[in-house]
């Protein structure tokens, strides 16, 4: 017989990414609190999630403010784990980059002050490693590298910035804290209805794709995949640190077109357009960590 799972927290679940994480979580037999942001109107994804309540004697859903660290604490009650996907439905501005780094830090005293959580797995972004100046001058970008602060306010890239500051900010308090975190670090996230679910976000992320594309840092991941890996980096003792997630580096103009074609109708393209160019962009992303946690499943 297996051993009963033990009872975790996604944070925020209502989030796109967040959302499949609940539902991987669930499929695998755990117990889940599905922690809810407060906003104005209910999004879809929070009443799929309040209809899975009705249903699913495993799923307990909280609302909780981030601001607000009493909040946090209710909802990690009972909980081993946390699954911190921290995301503005509104798009970023230079204001959402200061609130979300401070709900990164109180998501993660939350943890410390807990008796239960023994590890954080944290949703952070490619984007917090891939911007700074004469990126194309450098061969690797792996696990090591950081987004320049600097660069990404004068750029006004606020999506890379919240998750350049809110990651580093998280990672410094676990440190001080000595809690066990890892953090997954996704590219572009992709899948079923991504596009209505998860639109500004998509398109934050999509700031200076052209200069992302042509220095051979634009990736995309799934969101099944992603999901799953979040899952992994969870049940696996071994995992530590940052790991970069994607399914596929964007290096042609072919690629380039197929993901705005899948992003439809958030890119749109002519109607007859026609790929130019034959150049291929040199890839420096390197996953060495990821595939080790992956090796020899699907």
């Amino acid at each position: 017989m297996d051993q009963e799972k033990p009872t975790v927290c996604v944070l925020d679940a209502s989030t796109y990414v967040g959302f499949w994480i609940l539902k991987g979580l669930l499929s695998r037999g755990y117990t889940v609190h599905a922690a809810l942001q407060r906003k104005g109107s209910e999004t879809e994804i929070e009443e799929k999630i309040k209809e899975m309540e009705r249903v699913e004697d495993r799923l307990a859903v909280f609302t909780v403010d981030i601001l607000d660290y009493q909040s946090i604490l209710v909802a990690l009650k009972g909980c081993s784990a946390l699954f911190c996907c921290l995301d503005s439905p509104d798009g970023y501005d230079d204001v959402i980059v200061d609130l979300e780094v401070r709900g990164a830090i109180n998501v993660v005293e939350a943890c410390a002050q807990t008796d239960t959580i023994e590890k954080i797995v944290f949703s952070s972004s490619l984007t917090a490693a891939v911007w700074r100046e004469n990126i194309c001058l450098e061969k690797d970008v792996d696990e090591r590298c950081w987004s320049d602060q600097d660069f990404c306010r004068k750029m006004k890239l606020w999506y890379a910035l919240a998750k350049t500051l809110s990651e580093q900010a998280a990672w410094a308090l676990a440190m001080d804290r000595m809690l066990n975190m890892v953090s997954v670090n996704a590219g572009l996230v992709l899948g079923p209805g991504v596009a209505q679910q998860n639109p500004r976000s998509t398109m934050s992320y999509l700031k200076g794709a052209a200069q992302m594309f042509e220095n051979g840092v634009l990736a995309f991941v799934d969101v099944g995949f992603l999901a799953d890996v979040n899952i992994r980096a969870f049940e696996d003792s071994s995992t530590c640190g940052r790991y970069f997630c994607f399914n596929q580096i964007v290096n042609t103009e072919e690629e380039a077109v197929k993901l705005a074609q899948s992003l439809s109708p958030l890119l749109s393209l002519p109607s007859k357009y026609e790929c130019q160019g034959s150049e291929v962009y040199a890839e420096r992303l390197r996953t060495k960590k990821l595939n080790k946690l992956v090796e020899g499943t699907a």
